[in-house]
């Protein structure tokens, strides 16, 4: 029988009852254990007669069934007294039978003499063994099962101190101890609780405040409660003020500050008239309290300003918990734990679904699996989407479950979608326009790209997307891509819709081609609509005709919102066309225009643009595959762009002079096979200090200008595999910098120039497979202090020059297939960084000694050297050293160490 469900069907007489050994402890311990617990209001029986070992009386027996909870002060003699082992066999015959509670004290005794009855127990029960057989084993029973429950070894310190403690816990357990309902088998929990349990440092007598954070429905307020049943008890007070923005919001401050003063004050009935008159109670009542408090879904500061405080406000050890879903919140509290609750793996949520829908914890085994997977891919590790679902689908046939996943993905559960769209009924007008496009149009785009696509005068790109991060509704990757889990992008979507669902002309977002196709040959005008997003991949026989394209012409010069435009195709998608695209060339209509406000037009293998496109508001230009030979005609001023990629596009010579975009940050050519040669405005105007990023690759480029020097902020040059290109201007780097990528690899390089040396934040140079290349100027590394990646691989490389020792920040170092080179240089002290060292299929012979300074190699590759005969002596110092591999090396012994 459950604790909750005993004391909730039980009139006790007692909150304790006291079992000790009079002559031990009457006069002293147990009478300020007593006085202690009576000033704390917990009735407590104490048999006051002076026992000298007769049988336990009647009365005593009743006692301790009328009791809520026990507390057994093991002494130095208890177990000389059979009335206090008959007591202690009825106390856990009651803890057996009805849940009583048992609180062992070890007053100068040792718990483990108590458990295997040793020491003066020991002897006790020597004398027991010819007059008391029949009860011997009961009592035995009955001290090891005491002795085994964790409490309290008062042994060393002040007795006042012990007894506080004591009284203090055993107060909260019965006077304020009422665990919350959790539900069992709790999926997951254990990580959780796990890393919650070391940050709240229970040890501790810091106050501490721990945030719990993370998406609507992925269990925040359910971690909590089950961390709160764990813990609550070693308090001196506890609450869980469950739904705060709920009741702050209905109810206002005044009704949250009551309700916490009386859920602490015993029951209490504290009426405050004004805010700051309760948030003085708080600090008042509380502040020499060890308090445990959690403060559940809260959304806004307001709400914790008046009843969290400062954490003086608090006793020592006190610990506050705030569950919310604003990572910003908790940073504003400046929390000393935040846990971000992560969605179920596909095993945990597999478990969790099937609880619900087939009532134990693994599907039946001979349930469709696929059906099974399609529900859990949908609820993406939401716990309460495999709740709700695995109820809903509970006890169904396999046509029902077909049929409400059919349902599913046009009208979402009502009860999912409520919680989660709680957060986005949370945010501003700019916030909720940037997490639409996000949940229509953006997932999975670089961040930094999205921020200053959306910049403008009505939207704050980027610190809208760090909101809607710290508010979880949206997740950013390790490479700074932006994510939104599946069923907040559906609920997102379908506010989109919710006002004209059955038009989806009047929406302001469009992704889905049939809707994009009905939403066109409409004729409505279309003029609400903002972004579009067209797979082509999907339906893509709809599109590839003049009436559509015709339909289009006459819509989109009315589309004055339109902001954002994507027509691309998923390579990915089943039966999508081919990646080049070239069969499926989109010829646009003479007269079509682009409507004027475009700040982003991404069309994949476009003919060609519009004679008339202007363009004064793009950002970002993306034709990628595109029959263009020239990027804007005439002498056009494109102020905001900032982006153009232009990969694959075959025919494409001439882009717009530099000075006509003067905000450009990114170029990307990769790939245009007939694009030779750079405008040489590119570093004569003044004002490109935005240029971050040329990308060649792959192109027909031959040279550069030597004014592409002056681009002092350029970060990334690009020139792989442009096999023509074989030199550089002379002092082309001098002024560079902040170049931080040099990738040559595969180009026709034959040699660098000497002011290349001027690169001192250079961190990659890749001149792998670069045949013509065979030798470095001298002193290029001496200023490279910075550099990381080097890679030589398969080029023509012979030697190293003197000033290699100089990169002393070198990670990783490649020489894989340099068969012309045969000599490893002598390495100094500096070198400290480097972990991988690859000189498979290289001519050398041997390694000098001091490679033994290479301290942090982890890999050292020397396969292939057919002419590798003897390896130095290994240093100490490179102990780090997991992969080494001689293979096919002519070498016949390692060294001793």
């Amino acid at each position: 029988m459950s604790y909750d469900s005993f004391c909730s069907n039980y009139e006790w007489t007692y909150d304790v009852f006291l079992n000790f050994r009079g002559e031990d402890t009457r006069l002293n311990f147990t009478d300020h254990l007593y006085t202690h617990l009576v000033r704390r209001g917990i009735t407590t029986f104490r048999d006051d007669r002076l026992r000298r070992g007769e049988e336990i009386q009647p009365e005593l027996l009743k006692a301790i069934e009328e009791s809520r909870s026990s507390i057994v002060v093991f002494s130095k003699n208890y177990a000389d007294s059979r009335c206090c082992l008959d007591e202690l066999a009825k106390i856990m015959d009651r803890r057996r039978q009805s849940g009583q509670m048992v609180f062992p004290i070890f007053y100068h005794v040792d718990p483990s003499d108590v458990c295997k009855q040793t020491g003066t127990f020991g002897e006790a029960f020597i004398k027991y063994e010819e007059n008391w057989k029949d009860k011997v084993e009961r009592w035995k029973k009955a001290l090891t099962q005491a002795g085994n429950i964790s409490r309290w070894h008062v042994d060393k310190g002040y007795e006042s101190k012990h007894i506080e403690e004591i009284t203090t816990i055993i107060a909260n357990i019965i006077l304020n101890g009422k665990p919350l309902f959790v539900e069992n088998n709790l999926v997951g929990i254990d990580l959780h609780c796990e890393k919650l349990s070391l940050e709240l440092r229970m040890e501790s007598n810091d106050v501490r405040l721990v945030g719990i954070c993370g998406m609507g429905g992925i269990g925040k307020t359910t971690i909590a409660s089950y961390v709160y049943n764990q813990i609550y008890w070693k308090f001196e007070c506890s609450s869980f003020l469950e739904k705060v923005t709920e009741v702050y919001k209905d109810k206002g401050p005044l009704r949250l500050q009551n309700q916490l003063l009386n859920c602490i004050l015993d029951g209490g009935n504290k009426k405050i008239s004004n805010v700051r008159q309760g948030a003085r109670e708080i600090k008042n009542n509380f502040q020499f309290r060890k308090t445990l408090i959690v403060f559940d879904d809260v959304d806004d500061m307001d709400q914790l300003e008046f009843l969290v405080g400062n954490r003086d406000w608090y006793g020592k050890g006190s610990r506050i918990i705030i569950t919310t879903g604003d990572k910003h919140l908790l940073n504003m509290l400046k929390v000393d734990y935040l846990h971000e609750v992560e969605k179920l793996d596909s095993n945990e949520a597999l478990e969790l679904f099937s609880q619900y829908v087939f009532r134990r914890n693994l599907p039946k085994k001979d349930f469709d699996e696929e059906l099974l997977n399609l529900v859990v891919y949908y609820c993406q590790g939401l716990p309460l989407a495999l709740k709700v679902l695995g109820s809903l689908l509970c006890d169904k046939t396999r046509c029902e479950w077909e049929s409400e996943l059919h349902k599913l993905e046009k009208e979402p559960d009502v009860k999912i979608q409520n919680v989660l769209k709680i957060s986005f009924d949370g945010l501003d007008a700019s916030q909720k326009v940037v997490f639409l496009d996000i949940a229509c149009f953006f997932e999975g785009e670089d961040r930094d790209f999205m921020s200053k696509v959306l910049n403008n005068r009505n939207l704050y790109g980027e610190i809208d997307i760090r909101v809607l991060w710290e508010r979880c509704l949206i997740s950013i990757s390790q490479y700074n891509r932006i994510y939104m889990h599946n069923l907040i992008k559906r609920m997102g979507r379908k506010i989109v819709q919710e006002q004209y669902p059955e038009e989806p002309s009047k929406w302001s977002r469009l992704w889905s081609p049939s809707d994009i196709y009905s939403a066109f040959i409409s004729e409505k005008g279309m003029k609400n609509v903002e972004t579009i997003s067209l797979n082509l991949s999907i339906s893509k026989e709809i599109w590839f005709n003049s009436k559509i394209f015709d339909q289009m012409k006459k819509v989109f010069a009315k589309m004055k919102k339109l902001r954002l435009l994507k027509v691309y195709y998923n390579y990915d998608y089943e039966g999508s066309v081919h990646q080049e695209g070239h069969e499926y060339k989109m010829h646009l209509p003479k007269g079509f225009e682009f409507p004027p406000n475009l700040r982003y037009l991404h069309w994949e293998n476009l003919e060609s643009l519009p004679s008339n496109f202007h363009g004064e508001n793009l950002v970002a230009i993306d034709l990628k595959s595109s029959n263009i030979k020239e990027l804007l005609t005439g002498e056009k001023c494109l102020v905001e762009l900032k982006f153009i990629d232009l990969r694959n596009s075959q025919q494409l010579i001439k882009i717009p002079e530099f000075s006509r975009m003067p905000r450009l940050e990114k170029l990307n050519l990769e790939g245009c096979k007939s694009f030779c040669q750079l405008h040489s405005s590119i570093g004569t105007f003044s004002g490109m200090q935005f240029l971050k990023e040329l990308n060649f690759s792959e192109s027909g480029m031959r040279g550069l200008p030597s004014s592409i020097g002056s681009l002092i902020f350029l970060e990334t040059l690009d020139l792989s595999k442009c096999r023509k290109f074989e030199k550089f201007p002379d002092m082309i780097f001098v002024n560079m910098e902040r170049l931080r990528l040099l990738l040559l690899s595969e180009s026709g390089i034959e040699e660098l120039p000497s002011s290349i040396g001027s690169l001192i934040f250079l961190e990659t140079l890749d001149l792998s497979k670069c045949r013509k290349f065979e030798k470095f100027p001298d002193m290029i590394f001496v200023n490279m202090g910075r550099l990381r990646w080097l890679m030589l691989s398969k080029s023509g490389i012979k030697e190293l020059p003197s000033s290699f020792v100089y990169l002393e920040s070198l990670q990783s170092f490649s020489l894989i297939g340099c068969s012309n080179f045969n000599k490893f240089p002598e390495i100094q002290g500096n070198m400290k960084h480097l972990e991988y060292l690859y000189l498979e299929g290289t001519a050398i012979r041997e390694l000098p000694t001091s490679i033994g300074c290479l301290e942090a190699l982890q890999l050292l590759y020397l396969k292939d050297c057919s002419n590798f005969e003897k390896f130095p002596e290994i240093q100490k110092n490179m102990e780090n050293l997991r992969d080494l591999r001689l293979a096919n090396t002519a070498i016949k012994e390692l060294p001793a160490h």
